[in-house]
């Protein structure tokens, strides 16, 4: 009888330890969202907007606020892939598990192909803003059309347009899984299908913008804690 027996209590046991490492992993992908949604909101907010076509766009591009606004955008982007791996862990049970993996390895391929282009915008923007406050020289400020307009639009594109889709098949998950609150998902979703149209506004609605993927991410990461305490 101790030998049928110890094979389940290792079962039992083993069960336990893989909820329990489950329980931790959604709870640091909860704080990984948050913090995620946090970061999309200063960048808007820290980054400064100027007139791109003369020296006061130079000192833009040269500044810290330009380097630092553009790399907290992409720790939010690595945040978000890390963030929605605890929503995929979530539902993982539930009748929606495959559509769940796709959405979140198409989240992941996006924001692999996005990081790239904002690599370049970040660093060598600030490269040409410091070349042309030197020279004194506003001309080579044409050179920022190169890094955004052409090679890397082949990356940054289909990476927002990835990652639309996967945050669109996340909102679909969630409504169709009856695990979590259905219209949770919609607000990411729809922060992500605007997030390329949002780039042509005015820092104001841009600004906006971030505010709707911040409330987004915080829904989910509470909603994530939440039940997580249930």
């Amino acid at each position: 009888m101790f030998q049928r027996g110890f094979p389940t209590g290792n079962v039992h046991i083993n069960r336990v330890m893989s909820k329990s490492t489950d329980i931790l992993r959604i709870r640091l992908a909860a704080f990984a969202l948050a913090l995620s949604g946090i970061f999309f909101v200063l960048y808007p907010v820290i980054r400064p907007f100027s007139d791109e076509s003369s020296l006061q766009g130079a000192r833009a591009f040269a500044s810290f606020s330009w380097v630092l606004a553009h790399s907290l955008a992409m720790v939010a982007f690595v945040l978000l892939g890390l963030g929605l791996l605890g929503l995929y862990i979530r539902l993982q049970q539930t009748k929606m598990e495959r559509l769940t993996i796709q959405a979140l390895v198409l989240v992941w391929i996006g924001v692999g192909l996005t990081l790239p282009y904002y690599g370049a915008e970040t660093f060598g923007l600030h490269a040409i803003g410091q070349e042309a406050l030197k020279e004194s020289n506003p001309a080579l400020l044409s050179l920022a059309n190169s890094i955004r307009l052409h090679e890397g639009l082949a990356f940054f594109l289909p990476g927002l347009v990835l990652l639309a889709v996967g945050t669109v098949l996340f909102a679909i998950t969630i409504w169709r899984s009856n695990s979590l609150i259905r219209w949770s998902g919609i607000p990411l979703a729809t922060g992500f299908v605007l997030y390329l149209p949002q780039f042509f506004g005015p820092q104001s609605f841009r600004v906006t913008h971030g505010v709707l993927i911040m409330i987004a991410c915080l829904l989910i990461a509470w909603i994530l804690l939440k039940r997580d305490k249930s």
